[in-house]
């Protein structure tokens, strides 16, 4: 269950969990992608400032470390971004996204780290009659706001020129997305950060903040005093008092083949392209540099609380989802041996756009929601971040994703037994959809009643 990113990435040695007393500038609890970058940009706005990490566990060997390596920003949740935003904030913040490809292309190339950045565009796919309203509204969405270019429809051969299954019936490409190994980009920026200065202790959980004229952070070992914190725990944050009505934790799983190239040029899927289709609880797909397979199902287990147990990293009905979404998606594929296993939970707002704020009242900051799409947006997430840290105000803390109003979810546990009641009856739609029937209306009724009440589950 170890993911095999971590094991394909370079070694690192950790750094120590903190002992005794620090005091620094800024504090930022979490050592995934956002509080990375968050560290990163603050390095580099603010030279003299004094910068600390501390990590539960070891950096990015969270989601950070476990995730489908898909890079992108907004454009292909352009229509969901209209009903969250209206057409200007939803034009806004997905142009602010475009930033995030050069961005990392650029810190990668600098710091000479091979992340495997591949450039490619992403499909979305409709492999059911059911998913084909899916990709009408991201071209929809696209035409009306006048940046077709950014989601341009496929017919079903076209979608089978890139990648041959005959179960794409047509789709939607989106230009601007890329794939990345994501624990060596985790890597990267752990080593990019300690160059940077910033002081980093590992195996070193926040059990405390504690409020006053300065930040007040209790360790198991330690204290650390700051005069901003930065939150960016992902999943645990629905665990967190400020957040904990606006998240909820998800399992994600995947799955990985044995080296395939023989089998991928079989099928033509040779570009690059990362895949996802159109159900609720999505399938995504990629190939890695040496002709792998990934393939991933968003339809894991719901956490209570921040409560992140064996349920996200080992649930068995979960990962046997993901490898029959290969073995249905991509038949070609059918005699490749799955040589690797994982799952990890993702941070799900509302309406599955992130959120970024300050604590009413106090000095410390938050980034959250990423809802599975977190590779890119974080690094959206860490440059405004620092600004927010740093009292900047600028285009990007304009964004409607700052200090907005999400949504709030059901207390527990009522979070948890209805959201997993509604997540039973949308698998078992999606399982009648997928054998070309329609689910019963009972079924249906509960599947559709997150959409009906202003909410998402999965992404419909």
């Amino acid at each position: 269950m170890t993911p095999w990113w971590l094991e394909e990435a370079p070694e690192l040695e950790p750094e120590p969990p903190l002992e005794g007393e620090l005091e620094v500038d800024f504090l930022v609890a979490g050592g995934g992608y956002t509080g990375l970058w968050t560290a990163l940009t603050l390095r580099q706005l603010e030279p003299s400032a004094r910068v600390g990490v501390i990590e539960a566990g070891l950096c990015g060997e969270g989601p950070s470390g476990r995730n489908g390596g898909f890079l992108h920003g907004f454009w292909p949740s352009l229509a969901r971004a209209r009903r969250a935003f209206g057409d200007g904030g939803a034009l806004a913040v997905a142009e602010a996204g475009t930033a995030i490809l050069p961005g990392i292309r650029e810190f990668s190339e600098r710091r000479g780290a091979d992340v495997w950045l591949r450039e490619a565009p992403m499909l979305e796919v409709s492999a059911a009659p059911a998913q084909d309203a899916t990709i009408d509204e991201a071209v929809e969405a696209a035409r009306e706001l006048g940046v077709e270019e950014e989601a341009v429809p496929l017919t079903g051969d076209e979608v089978r020129a890139r990648c041959a299954s005959p179960r794409f019936r047509r789709g939607v490409l989106f230009r601007d997305c890329a794939t990345v190994q994501p624990a060596r980009l985790a890597r990267a920026l752990r080593s990019a950060a300690l160059a940077a200065g910033v002081t980093l202790h590992e195996n070193t959980p926040m059990e405390r903040l504690r409020r006053g004229p300065t930040n007040l952070v209790e360790t198991p070992r330690g204290r650390i005093r700051a005069r901003e914190v930065v939150v960016a725990i992902n999943a645990a944050a629905a665990g967190w008092r400020p957040l904990a009505r606006r998240l909820t934790a998800f399992g994600s799983y995947v799955v990985l083949t044995e080296p395939v190239p023989e089998l991928l040029e079989r099928i033509g899927w040779t570009g690059g392209e990362s895949i996802v289709d159109g159900r609720m609880f999505l399938h995504y797909f990629r190939t890695t540099n040496d002709g792998r397979v990934l393939m991933g199902s968003g339809s894991g287990p719901i956490g209570f609380g921040g409560r992140i147990d064996e349920r996200f990293m080992a649930d068995g009905p979960s990962l046997a989802r993901a490898e029959a979404g290969l073995r249905y998606l991509l038949p070609e594929l059918s005699e490749a041996r799955v040589a690797r296993a994982w799952g990890g939970p993702i941070d799900v707002s509302a309406d599955h756009f992130p959120f970024f704020g300050t604590v009413p009242g106090r000095r410390v900051h938050y980034g959250a929601g990423y809802s599975g799409n977190g590779v890119g947006p974080s690094w959206l997430g860490g440059q405004i971040l620092a600004r927010l840290a740093l009292g900047i105000e600028d285009e990007l803390t304009a964004l409607p994703l700052v200090n907005r109003r999400v949504r709030p979810l059901p207390p527990e546990p009522i979070k948890r037994l209805g959201g997993g009641l509604i997540r039973g009856a949308g698998l078992r739609v999606e399982e009648a959809e997928q054998a070309g029937q329609k689910g019963s209306l009972p079924l249906r009724a509960i599947a559709g009643l997150p959409r009906a009440l202003g909410l998402r589950i999965g992404t419909r």
